[in-house]
């Protein structure tokens, strides 16, 4: 017990005295968290620009209550209903300036909108054709014969922080952990730690503990600050009931990266080798698992390979803890596939693992 507190206690000091590694693990995950908390703090549903080109009927005729109904996602710009009118308008669409141009022509509504944009194409025409139906029904004086609500199935206090936090969180575990153990390893290699350690009359237990024990109080560390800093109110992070399960998954990431870092640094002869190789590692894992953005417009390729990355599942099992509301039936598969994933690649590390550089 004695050589693994002493052992803790230099691993402990050595990463606070590295401000490289300081920044890395702690702030620099802190700074996303912070920066896209912000940029997506507001996001809501985008208001839809259309020209109206003269006199269109629907349009004209809306009765206040529903026009007041979709001021908060139409805007409508009116302009005469001359040729050069209508020519500035479709330039206006074509640009990019407006989201469509409605004109009426033998009685009939004329829609016009850019194929550029399909998202915003598909809004102006879904939004257009409500309001046309609309007013077919009041010409006719018939009740709709089928009516739908619909709404989120998250409570409308709902913000991008829920699933932000999560994501990024995933992501500092697995940075801390990759990078924490593989320059770990290689650094102590090569200043012949690793050597007097194995001379030393010091049980290897004591040294895998204290080094792991590190590890996952930075993790738990990370995740405290996150969680703080998220839930500020300038961002509202909500937690829900079963947030506290996002510990044990944080330290069954930690075990599953580490056992990354080992392979890394098994392999790595310098420090500059071992960032690069983690560099590999880590970051086409961050974008591909869906941890800075999610993956349901992505290729059908990139989301089969995501079901084989743990950081794929260790964010999304964050995300059902932390804002989901979901239990132990969501967090314990995914920390017996990351622990399962730690052992083997574990035991593929200490193969080829070397004492000494040499």
């Amino acid at each position: 017990m004695k050589a693994f507190l002493s052992l803790s206690l230099a691993m402990a000091r050595g990463l606070a005295r590295d401000r490289a590694a300081v920044f890395f693990t702690m702030i620099f995950p802190l700074m996303f968290l912070m920066l896209f908390g912000a940029l997506f703090k507001d996001q809501g549903v985008g208001k839809s620009e259309i020209v109206q080109v003269g006199a269109v009927k629907v349009l004209d005729d809306m009765p206040d209550k529903e026009r007041a109904g979709l001021r908060d996602v139409l805007e409508v710009e009116k302009t005469d209903g001359s040729a050069a009118a209508r020519k500035e308008a479709l330039e206006k669409v074509r640009k990019g300036d407006a989201d469509a141009a409605v004109f009426q022509r033998d009685g009939k509504v004329q829609l016009r909108y850019s194929a550029a944009d399909q998202v915003r194409s598909g809004t102006v025409q879904g939004l257009l054709d409500s309001i046309v139906q609309q007013a077919n029904q009041r010409a006719t004086g018939q009740p709709p014969a089928f009516a739908m609500h619909s709404g989120s199935v998250e409570d409308e206090s709902t913000k991008p922080i829920q699933f932000l936090t999560p994501g990024l969180l995933g992501w500092a575990v697995a940075m801390g952990g990759v990078f924490g153990s593989a320059f770990n390893l290689v650094s102590w290699r090569r200043k012949r730690i690793l050597r007097r350690l194995w001379l030393a009359p010091i049980n290897a237990r004591a040294v895998v503990g204290a080094r792991v024990g590190v590890n996952l109080v930075t993790a738990f560390a990370q995740t405290a600050i996150f969680l703080t800093v998220a839930s500020l109110p300038y961002y509202g992070l909500k937690l829900t009931g079963h947030w506290w399960l996002c510990l044990p998954l944080v330290a069954c990431g930690t075990l599953a990266f580490m056992s990354i870092g080992l392979l890394v640094g098994s392999f790595a002869k310098t420090e500059e080798a071992a960032n690069g190789l983690a560099q590999i590692v880590i970051l086409p894992m961050a974008f591909l698992s869906g941890a800075f953005f999610p993956l349901d417009s992505a290729p059908q390729w990139v989301r089969t390979v995501s079901e084989f990355l743990p950081l794929k599942h260790l964010s999304q099992a964050m995300q059902d803890v932390l804002s989901r509301g979901e239990s132990w039936s969501a967090a314990l598969p995914v920390m017996g596939g990351l622990l399962l994933f730690a052992a083997v690649l574990t035991l593929i590390a200490s193969r080829l693992f070397r004492w000494d550089a040499a």
